[in-house]
């Protein structure tokens, strides 16, 4: 948290008082450029975990119904996201820019979420449902349109994003010592939107504070893996279905030089 409060006071005195530049056109924009940036990520999903009643399984009826309550989960977390740049920009007139700037680095998520309660039919004893999605890289593609004034660029960018989305379930009881899990992974391709903006310092370097949002959709699938009772007895009739979402809201301050 220092670190991070640190960053947004060093971002803001370069905003306001970094030295300025003189006065630019979107010509002076133009062209390639790399880069780094860095910031946090602030993640947030929903997981849903249900069963199915089997006149010869595990469950009574009403167990089922409770564990469907119990799974329907709701995610968050936050986590770093540090990586590299690079784009280009075309002039459209002395002050429209359009560009298009690829990105990739480390972008952590680990969101976890745990409900559970009492068997309706054979209470004391109780079940647990837990949750947790994880990702540790992301990629965008995105064209960007932006505005020109003096040293500065306001600009808007949406295209596609990539990560590594891993689904993690886990359901335990004190009933028989049940047990069951899954694991799902999927590198998943979809939408990312945001905007920001952006000083040049010299003929050369900018400085830019950006927000993008991404949503990812869902990852999951079924599993017939339930045991219970020492020693363990399977019960395969009673399938589970899971599922979990994704979707990230990230804050970036990044540093380009202009090749």
């Amino acid at each position: 948290m220092k670190l991070l409060i640190g960053s947004a006071a060093a971002v803001a005195f370069v905003f306001a008082f970094g030295q300025s530049a003189m006065a630019s056109s979107a010509g002076d924009w133009a062209g390639p450029y790399v880069g780094a940036y860095a910031g946090p990520n602030q993640s947030s999903g929903h997981a849903t975990t249900t069963t199915v009643y089997s006149g010869v399984g595990y469950f009574a009826a009403s167990s089922v119904t409770a564990i469907g309550v119990a799974g329907n989960q709701s995610m968050d977390g936050s986590g770093p996201s540090v990586g590299l740049l690079g784009g280009y920009n075309f002039a459209l007139d002395d002050h429209w820019l359009a560009g298009l700037e690829v990105d990739f680095g480390v972008n952590q998520v680990d969101e976890t979420s745990a409900a559970g309660n009492a068997y309706p039919c054979c209470a004391p004893t109780a079940f647990v449902v837990q949750s947790r999605v994880q990702t540790n890289w992301l990629l965008t593609a995105r064209p960007r349109v932006g505005y020109v004034w003096d040293d500065w660029q306001a600009y808007v960018t949406g295209g596609l994003a990539m990560t590594n989305e891993k689904a993690s379930f886990l359901f335990t009881d004190t009933y028989a010592a049940a047990h069951e899990s899954g694991v799902f992974k999927s590198n998943k391709a979809s939408w990312t939107i945001g905007g920001g903006i952006e000083r040049r310092l010299d003929e050369d370097v900018t400085v830019r504070l950006e927000y993008l949002y991404a949503d990812f959709g869902g990852v999951g699938g079924t599993s017939a893996n339930l045991t219970a009772y020492t020693p363990a007895i399977a019960y395969p009739v009673n399938v589970f279905t899971h599922r979990a979402t994704l979707n990230e809201n990230l804050v970036r301050f990044a540093v380009t030089v202009h090749v």
